[in-house]
């Protein structure tokens, strides 16, 4: 059953269908509200990824600041005894 089997749809007059001007005016309202709502949803996507790369950024840097910071404490390096006083 190859492609010549689908059946072609057309008016039952044998003329092409053809859209009352209702039905266009309600298409153009559609695609309207649709290009409204994909508008609305690309401002979104973007504000969603702006506020992660934010995020993202305040992570990478707390974390540079923890490792920084661990690397300058030098208390731990000269650690000697304390000297044993004798009387």
């Amino acid at each position: 059953m190859g492609d010549s089997y689908k059946p072609k749809l057309s008016a039952a007059d044998g003329k092409d269908p053809v859209l009352k001007k209702t039905e266009l005016d309600y298409m153009k309202i559609i695609e309207q509200m649709n290009a409204e709502r994909v508008k609305k949803l690309q401002s979104l996507t973007r504000r969603n990824r702006i506020t992660g790369a934010a995020i993202g950024a305040g992570v990478v840097s707390i974390y540079l600041y923890s490792i920084f910071a661990v690397k300058q404490e030098t208390f731990l390096d000269d650690f000697n005894e304390p000297v044993k006083v004798v009387e």
